[in-house]
């Protein structure tokens, strides 16, 4: 008879790559605790899929992650953040030819793009506007986006110098992105969950 497996307290990188509970569970490891991620709400999972339908405008499918490619960021004990959207550099997504695991360990290149969509409450709020940004920027991600349903507002976080610059942008003010300058939606259209009419 299999006994069941006693997770450490505190967890190492190495540890919670090899861990498999053999469920779907979703987790984030935060500083060296397990922490499951739940479903998101419908409308943060309808949000999180137009801005995946809106990037794949301006780059090929390969180079897009959605809610499904982990970060390892600096911090006191392990974590490894799960984002909603990550938009690939050539050279993070070439660092996961052959991996088993779709995981930017931090000995690989990070990413060009985060964007996490916010959470009602005051934890995850926290969370996406303090701990990833401050994390994200220790990763030197060039772009964080922070996407608020519940102030509709898109903050843009712009990695300058080792630390992140910020521009808030709401209602009819067209987001400017340094990666995107093609991107012409405002924050009131991708709320609103509507294109632009050409």
């Amino acid at each position: 008879m299999n006994q069941p497996t006693t997770l450490p307290t505190v967890m190492t990188m190495d540890e919670y790559l090899a861990y498999d509970d053999g469920t779907d569970t979703r987790y984030e490891l935060v500083n060296g605790e397990l922490v499951e991620m739940p479903p998101e709400s419908p409308a943060n999972c309808n949000l999180a899929r137009f801005l995946w339908v809106e990037l794949l405008k301006f780059f090929p499918v390969t180079m897009i992650s959605y809610k499904d490619l982990e970060i390892e960021v600096t911090g006191g004990r392990a974590t490894c953040r799960l984002p909603d959207l990550v938009v690939h550099t050539e050279a993070s997504r070439d660092s996961l030819t052959g991996s088993r695991r779709n995981t930017l360990t931090r000995d690989l290149p990070p990413p060009a793009l985060v964007i996490e969509i916010v959470s009602p409450g005051t934890p995850h709020r926290n969370r996406d506007y303090r701990y990833k940004r401050t994390e994200y920027a220790a990763r030197a991600i060039a772009e964080y986006w922070i996407v608020d349903p519940e102030t509709r507002q898109i903050t843009v976080c712009e990695w300058v110098e080792g630390q992140y610059e910020d521009i808030v942008f709401a209602g009819d003010t067209v987001l400017r992105s340094p990666l995107i300058s093609q991107w012409s939606l405002t924050p009131n259209q991708i709320f609103n969950l509507q294109t632009a009419t050409p």
